[in-house]
């Protein structure tokens, strides 16, 4: 038989493109359209419906960058298409290439009723099956004309991204505004055509099944006049009919389709912007529910319910009856999908408990799931939050764009650094964004690296980042991908359903220890540094107001503040999202980024300066409150005293210009470049810095990546480096103990402060940099006289242990990495810490020196600023501040305390009386992480702490109060029924925790009513 495949191939794909499609709308007419521009803000529904518009016509250009237009459409219904189904199809101008990057709309009735969203998958809007012929059509369309960031030229920098410099221009064209026939039959053709054709070139070339296809698609073609396609498309479906009930094998992969519209809460876009998105998204995933009974829809992100809920009251209704009636699923348990490398352990804990909160009180669900698709790895501290907030599951898909390595597992147990699994998929189908191509179908079933051990996979299904969600064509494949021959099986079914079938038929999966690093998009740990920084005092800030707010309720009888700090800590959790955080959205989000963090810290420092004041009485007395979770200088952790005296520090010149600094327990040595070319610890006699190195050492590279400008540092930076070694001048501080220096590179200027405070094992160094480069990467390098083969970056909760060699590409692919508040190195009995107060990326690596004693070097550097040109021209630029300190003969837990110390300096007033703390803890391996009122408005206090050092530990806790009992509760404060009871023996609480083991208690107070 002669081989004629590929023309039947090309055959299909011509018909298709230029006969079928065209036919399922064989009919339309036009509609008129008017229209009016909202003069800045988006304005509420009722305003722009109420507004008079101007006509408009097809073909002219609307939408200056960020507007709104209101567009009205009105229309007659002909006579003659009685019996019919007709659908207005409206195109704002959208290419169909970009859905949810682009230009969007949300159509309403006259009387405001939300009908569906418009985006360049999914322009109709259904008027009517059948229509009586002669119904007046009037529909108004809310139209954002958001500017196109990520081009087909992606990563060239652009001024749209921010209202302020976008300017006026016009941006799209509108394009088509009709009313229509929809053809039914033939729409079902076409997917039929294309689920058959996509099949077929997944097939191998000499399969049986294959050929099969092949000569069923061209018996159907036969069947097509291509002057009479809508007359001929049901003789055409008959001569598939065969091949499209014939049943998949039993073997064949079973996925389970979720439908999805992974909705970004900010990235290209504005946080106002991401409002609209997902109350677009939402009316369209409510009508698809109806129409379609099969189907179900799961959303994540706590915040986004709760924008529909506030700004869209209509659509809420329909979300919710979608919910009761189990087709519309909340997902994720989270507040947002968070960054899970750089939030801190109370800021990840609280995700889950303002996510699951929210679904349990407005729906009474409980996830059992965490739900992020797209985060950019995930920290190892990670599943013991998971499992203590009620949740069991994880479902990510990111890390299967890891450049370097392929991650062996789909579906494994993730293990953290407490030794808490949790059961985790990756979906093999490789996005989060399905859309039921037979190639993303054909590419999970091969894909999937479980076979013969476990058959099932997840494939969340609907257009994404941008919004949209699942369209009907998307349901339609998954209909007849339901038991096809030849093809992986598809089922909508609810997250908790696919786990619970996974689970059970995979009891025994593969284990992954450690962090799930991601290898790629690691300069996110460093851009948009005020960002970062914004969140880190915030997470601070708000362990200072709930401490001190709580002890002054229980002291004082302040009032506690719930409402303020629910709506706070909100706030500091949506700005946690992944493209927030992490700094790779528009100028506008870190903008307002910027104006939010100032505006938090300001309110809680407001609450804190009250409670203080509360708790400390009016009085002469100076004293200092420690919020840190240790002792220090006399003062009680998370109480106030009077501070005891410290000793002293000198400042000696030197001979070549430099300075010493010395308070008998160190002695730093800075020569005139105002470079610390020895750091000594006296007590062990030992010298921190590398020999013929230098410490406090800036250096510069090229930062160009291959793409991803924001998000991405690509190894090769390290080939070029600058070490920044000139200074304007080098000069002993105002007050006499410490060493300014001044330096001027390229466009950007550095001053430096270094300084020894009296009694302490640590080398203050405050860094201000006035950055004006584009395109570089500033580090700050510590090079040590220091032998480990492995160091500790802080994560939550804990620590995690990284490789300083690069044996394998593993550990070669993690040449940027995250740390909370501290980086340890050490050699047995010596080690030396690197703290701060809010940077996260950096490097280690090491070095076996060739001459003299070969000893090793290993250098820590910090990574302090980037200044990428997209997707935000102006990445960093401006004036920062940085604060960071070298430890010296540091333990593990001097790397904890100087961490926390940093991070939380005193604060410095004065009163009438000592403040007791509300809490201590005996042991400073268990680190308070929350001292606060319990949710519930109670009164109980809650205190939440962790193992920190990595080993076991037995601590007591003492309660400030009459206690009346005690109860273990998991991160929502509710009791933990199978949790081993505390010890308890008056107001003292007897704890024995593993390494890292995270612990909630509820402290209730004796006399409190209950």
């Amino acid at each position: 038989m002669h081989d004629d495949r590929t023309l039947v191939e090309a055959r299909l794909r011509r018909v298709l493109d230029e006969r079928i499609r065209p036919a399922v709308y064989p009919e339309s007419v036009p509609l008129e359209a008017a229209v009016w521009h909202a003069p800045g803000e988006p304005v509420p529904v009722a305003e722009g419906l109420a507004a008079e518009p101007e006509p408009i016509e097809v073909g002219a250009r609307w939408g200056a960058p960020w507007g709104t237009s209101w567009f009205r459409v009105t229309g007659t219904v002909p006579e003659a298409w009685a019996g019919r189904t007709v659908e207005a199809l409206l195109d704002l101008g959208f290419d169909e290439n970009m859905p949810g990057f682009q230009c969007e709309g949300l159509v309403y009735r006259p009387d405001g009723t939300p009908v569906k969203g418009l985006n360049p998958r999914n322009q109709w809007v259904r008027i009517g099956a059948p229509v009586a012929g002669g119904e007046e059509v009037r529909l108004h369309i809310e139209a954002a004309s958001n500017p196109v960031i990520l081009d087909y030229h992606p990563f060239r920098p652009t001024w749209l991204g921010d209202k302020d410099t976008a300017g006026q221009e016009p941006q799209y064209t509108l394009t088509r505004m009709d009313l229509a026939v929809f053809d039914q039959s033939v729409w079902q053709l076409v997917l039929d055509l294309e689920v058959l054709g996509e099949l077929m070139a997944e097939l191998p070339v000499d399969s049986a099944r294959r050929h099969d296809i092949l000569r069923a698609v061209e018996r159907a073609l036969d069947a097509v006049d291509l002057q009479d396609v809508n007359g001929t498309a049901d003789r055409a479906r008959e001569r598939l009919a065969g091949v499209l009930s014939a049943p998949a094998v039993p073997s064949a992969h079973r996925i389970s389709a979720v439908g999805h519209a992974h909705i970004d809460s900010a990235w290209l876009w504005p946080l106002r912007e991401t409002v609209r998105k997902v109350a677009r998204t939402t009316s369209n995933m409510t009508a698809l529910i109806e129409d379609e009974p099969e189907f179900v829809f799961a959303m994540s992100q706590a915040q986004q319910w709760a924008w529909v809920k506030e700004h869209r009251p209509e659509v809420w209704a329909r979300v919710k009856k979608a919910v009761a009636e189990g087709r519309f699923v909340p997902a994720g348990g989270m507040w947002v999908e968070s960054d899970t490398n750089m939030p801190g352990s109370e800021a990840m804990a609280r995700q889950f408990v303002h996510g699951k909160r929210f679904f349990l009180d407005e729906f009474g669900i409980e996830n059992e799931e965490a739900w992020l698709p797209d985060t950019f790895g995930f920290a190892a501290g990670l599943p013991q939050i998971i499992k203590a907030a009620g949740s069991k599951w994880l479902l990510t898909q990111k890390i299967s764009w890891s450049q370097t390595n392929t991650f062996p597992h789909h579906t494994f147990h993730w293990e953290g650094i407490d030794g808490t699994r949790i059961f985790t998929h990756f979906p093999p189908v490789d996005t989060y964004n399905c859309s039921m191509k037979g190639s993303e179908i054909a590419h999970a079933a091969r894909n999937f690296k479980d076979k013969g051990r476990a058959r099932h996979s997840l494939a969340p299904t609907g257009w994404g980042d941008g919004g949209g969600g699942t369209t009907r064509e998307m349901v339609a494949k998954a209909a007849r991908l339901r038991d096809l021959e030849g093809s992986a099986t598809v089922v909508w079914e609810t997250p908790r359903a696919f786990f619970e079938k996974a689970e059970a038929e995979y009891p025994e999966p593969p284990v992954w220890v450690g962090e799930l690093y991601l290898e790629l998009h690691r300069a996110t740990l460093t851009s948009q540094a005020k960002t970062k920084q914004g969140n880190r005092r915030s997470e601070h800030l708000l362990r200072e107001a709930e401490l001190w707010a709580a002890t002054a309720a229980v002291r004082a009888g302040f009032p506690y503040p719930y409402e303020e700090l629910d709506r706070i800590w909100k706030t500091v959790l949506l700005h946690q999202f992944h493209d927030i955080l992490p700094g790779s959205s528009i100028a506008w989000v870190h903008r307002e980024a910027r104006a939010t963090y100032e505006r938090v810290a300001a309110e809680l420092t407001a609450l804190i300066e009250g409670a203080q004041r509360a708790l400390a009485g009016e009085g002469t007395t100076p004293l200092v409150f420690n919020a840190a979770p240790h002792p220090r200088h006399g003062v009680p952790a998370g109480g106030a005293a009077t501070p005891a005296e410290a000793g002293a520090t000198t400042l000696a010149s030197r001979e070549d210009g430099g300075f010493t600094l010395d308070n008998g327990l160190l002695r730093i040595t800075v020569d005139a470049r105002g470079l610390v070319v020895s750091a000594y610890d006296r007590d062990a006699d030992r010298e921190a810095v590398a020999p013929g190195r230098a410490a406090n050492l800036l250096q510069l590279h090229p930062d160009f990546p291959n793409m991803w400008d924001a998000w991405d540092v690509d190894s090769f930076y390290r080939n070029t480096v600058t070490d920044l070694t000139d200074a304007e001048s080098v000069t002993a501080g105002e007050d006499g103990t410490s060493v300014r220096i001044v330096r001027g590179f390229g466009s950007s200027r550095v001053t430096q402060r270094l300084s020894l405070p009296p009694g302490e094992r640590r080398l203050l160094i405050d860094t201000e940099v006035d950055w004006h480069e584009t395109e570089k990467f500033l580090k700050l390098a510590f090079p040590l006289d220091l032998h480990a083969e492995r160091y500790a970056s802080e994560t939550q909760f804990g620590h995690v242990f990284r490789p300083t060699h690069t044996n394998t590409s593993w550990e070669a692919a993690k040449f940027e990495a995250c740390n909370h508040r501290f980086v340890h190195l050490e050699e047995p009995g010596w080690g030396v810490a690197v703290v701060n107060d809010s940077t996260y990326g950096h490097d280690v690596t090491r070095t076996v020196r060739t001459d003299g004693d070969r000893g090793t070097t290993t250098s820590v550097r910090v990574s302090l600023l980037r200044a990428p040109r997209f997707p935000d021209p102006e990445t960093d630029q401006g004036v920062h501040r940085f604060r960071h300190a070298l430890v010296l003969g540091a333990s593990v837990a001097d790397a904890v305390r100087e961490g926390w110390r940093i991070n939380l300096p005193e604060r410095h007033t004065t009163g009438a009386r000592d403040v007791a703390p509300l809490v201590t803890v005996d042991d400073d391996a268990v680190v308070l992480t929350a001292v606060k009122l319990a949710d519930d408005g109670s009164g109980d206090v809650i205190a939440r702490f962790h193992e920190a050092h990595g080993a076991r530990a037995r601590a007591t806790l003492t309660a400030g109060f009459d206690l009346a009992d005690v109860t273990v509760t998991d991160l929502l404060e509710r009791p933990l029924p199978d949790a081993p009871a505390p010890g308890v023996d008056g107001e003292r609480i007897d704890v024995r925790l593993r390494p890292f083991e995270l612990m909630t208690l509820r402290l209730r107070r004796r006399g409190d009513g209950r």
